[in-house]
This record gives C-alpha cells, sequence and structure tokens, in this order.
C-alpha cells in the first residue's frame, strides 16, 4: 500500500482545510488538494479517487452547517441530489470511453465568463430573485447534467451549480451556495463509486484529509452566513480565474496546443 511520510501527511491535512474552507464558499478545493497530493507522489488516478473521497467529507460538512442554519432544505432537494449522484456515475463511466479534450478547451474560457458574470453582474446578493425555469425542470435537467460533467471532468463542477442556481432559478448568493454543496455532494459520492471499484482510492490519506476537510468547511460555511454575498462574491471570483489559469498553464492543455502556443 501507498505510505506517506509524517511530514507529508501533516502537509495534506494542512490542503485540506484549507480546501475545505475555501470550496465551502466558492468551490474549487480540488485546486489545492490535487496539486498536493501529485505532489506528495500519489498517481494522478489515485489523486483524482482520493479527493473525491476527502472532498466528500468537506461537502458533507457544509452542507450539514447550512441545513442547520435553515439555508437549504434536504427533503426538498433529495430528488435533485440523487440525478446529481446519477449522472455522476454515468459521466464517469463515460469518461473511460470518451477523451475530455473538448472539455478541457473549453473549460478555462467557460470559468472566466462565470467571473464575469458574477462581478459585473448588478444586484447580485442574498434575495432570491424570479425564477427562469420552473423548479420542477430545473430539478430534473440541471443536477443530473451538471453531475455527468462532475463524473466526466470535474474541474469548476460548483461554479456551474452557483450560476444555474443564481442564474436560472433566481436563489440569492448564500442560498445558492448552501445547495450547490448539496449537489456536489451527491455528485462526489458518485465519482467516488467509480473510482473505488477501479481500486484508484488511498482510503488512509483521503480519511484524514477528509477528517480537516470537515474543520475547514465547518469554519468556512460560518464565514460565508456570516458574510454573505459580500464574502461568496469575490471569492467565487478569484477561485474561477485561479482555475482557469492553473488550466491552461499547463503545456498539454488542448487550448495551449490548438492556438499553438
Amino acid at each position: 500500500m501507498f505510505e506517506f511520510a509524517p511530514d507529508i501527511v501533516v502537509l495534506l491535512v494542512a490542503a485540506a482545510f484549507a480546501a475545505g474552507f475555501v470550496d465551502s464558499i466558492a468551490g474549487g478545493g480540488g485546486l489545492i488538494t490535487i496539486p498536493a497530493l501529485l505532489l506528495a507522489g500519489a498517481a494522478p488516478v489515485h489523486a483524482l479517487g482520493t479527493n473525491k473521497l476527502q472532498g466528500m467529507f468537506g461537502a458533507a460538512s457544509a452542507t450539514w452547517s447550512y441545513q442547520r442554519h435553515g439555508h437549504v432544505s434536504l427533503r426538498s432537494q433529495l430528488l435533485s441530489a440523487l440525478l446529481a449522484f446519477a449522472g455522476s456515475v454515468l459521466g464517469a463511466l463515460t469518461a473511460t470511453v470518451m477523451p475530455g479534450d473538448l472539455f478541457g478547451a473549453v473549460l478555462p474560457l467557460l470559468l472566466v465568463a462565470i467571473a464575469v458574470y458574477f462581478l459585473l453582474r448588478p444586484g447580485l446578493d442574498d434575495i432570491d430573485r424570479a425564477q427562469r425555469i420552473n423548479p420542477f425542470l430545473f430539478g430534473v435537467t440541471i443536477p443530473p447534467l451538471i453531475g455527468f460533467y462532475d463524473g466526466l471532468f470535474g474541474p469548476g463542477t460548483g461554479s456551474f451549480f452557483m450560476l444555474a442556481f443564481v442564474g436560472l432559478a433566481g436563489f440569492g448568493v448564500l442560498k445558492a451556495t448552501a445547495h450547490t454543496k448539496l449537489l456536489n455532494l451527491a455528485s462526489n459520492v458518485g465519482g467516488l463509486v467509480l473510482f473505488a471499484f477501479a481500486g484508484a482510492v488511498l482510503w488512509k490519506i483521503g480519511l484524514i484529509m477528509g477528517a480537516a476537510q470537515i474543520a475547514g468547511a465547518q469554519v468556512g460555511s460560518r464565514l460565508a452566513m456570516k458574510g454573505g454575498a459580500r464574502i461568496i462574491k469575490p471569492l467565487l471570483v478569484i477561485v474561477c480565474l485561479a482555475l482557469a489559469v492553473k488550466l491552461v498553464s499547463d503545456p498539454a492543455h488542448p487550448l495551449r496546443i490548438w492556438l499553438g502556443f
């Protein structure tokens, strides 16, 4: 079994805490934990699988915190969560036969667009707005579609959920964040199922990091509930832009190859 030295474990725990904090507010915790696992020596597929495991604890912790303070109703979102889970499983299965180059090329552009949307759109606060889509139709289409993307490719899933909840469901920023964490939890579990069957999860370090994720998510979710849109919006913009830059900085990124950079 792959083992980490004690000092590496300490660094991974610190990374998981930071990821839990950021992810509970704006998503993008994988920006921290996946590079940390790779730098620690984990193979890419094990880094992805272990990230799903430890991230699941952070998402569950944040969801529980938001639910406890009345920002999300688990009962009303059960169908959406189940569909996000199913979509993620189907996406992970599809990933075994479908290359992700197209998603990889387009994703940085989409993330920049989301950042601009949240940065420049006036009136984005914690007050619910008019819905642009029927709640039932939203629940049976958007969660499975984004869940499918999470299983197939993954980066930016939380940002897509946030955009959908704010832009289509009319949720205020804090409410959208709370619901994003619930559906992100469901899609994380779906992806984890496939990685577990493939034997691509480092369970011991994943569970240790999961405990740190719980702590980070509790701190982050409480800060988000205290500051609302004032805290969430700028962090979401930063996370989207940081993820876009990280993706494009890879010399093997499809967009750079297609443009000849």
